[in-house]
């Protein structure tokens, strides 16, 4: 017998297992993923596609908040109206200081509703919702993009303050 035909019956094993073994390891790979995501608390959609966020923040929120995340011009100093202009979501800008529950609301509410479940008065907000243009899911994405632009000091601190959140019960 060659050595080709000792190989020959082992590849025939092998290959089956080749052709299934790298599906069925991304799989385990994901679910193990998504449960160790979900023991953390935190909430399903979460883990947004920063890629698919660049696009719906470019659509959705550069037109106020910047195409570089900058924000608006000398943004916390209220307008002539009193409404605040719209902050910047790079790490100069204060997003990141406020956790997931808390930055998902504001943009699926608007600021104003959000504000007065927070019983803020006397601050307006130009922040409008996007619950009527938005899925959850792409206000995950578009936060995973801004997140995945700062630095890993301010995503640390904004990951504390997530789990801060879902230990209050938020």
């Amino acid at each position: 017998m060659t050595e080709c035909e000792k190989v020959e019956p082992v590849r025939r094993a092998i290959s089956p297992m080749m052709k299934w073994g790298t599906p069925v390891a991304v799989v385990i790979i994901g679910v193990a993923s998504a449960q160790w995501w979900m023991s953390k608390g935190v909430p399903d959609g979460a883990s947004g596609d920063p890629l698919r966020g660049a696009a719906l923040y470019a659509e959705n929120c550069a037109s106020c908040h910047g195409a570089n995340l900058e924000g608006q011009p000398d943004w916390q100093t209220p307008d002539a109206d009193g409404v605040l202009p719209a902050p910047p979501h790079d790490r100069t800008g204060h997003t990141w200081h406020h956790g997931d529950g808390l930055l998902f609301d504001y943009t699926k509410l608007g600021g104003e509703e959000m504000l007065k479940r927070m019983g803020v008065s006397g601050v307006k907000s130009g922040m409008p919702g996007f619950a009527d243009s938005l899925s959850d899911q792409d206000i995950w994405d578009i936060l995973a993009f801004i997140k995945n632009s700062w630095p890993e000091g301010e995503r640390a601190i904004q990951r504390q303050r997530t789990e801060a959140e879902h230990q209050a019960g938020n």
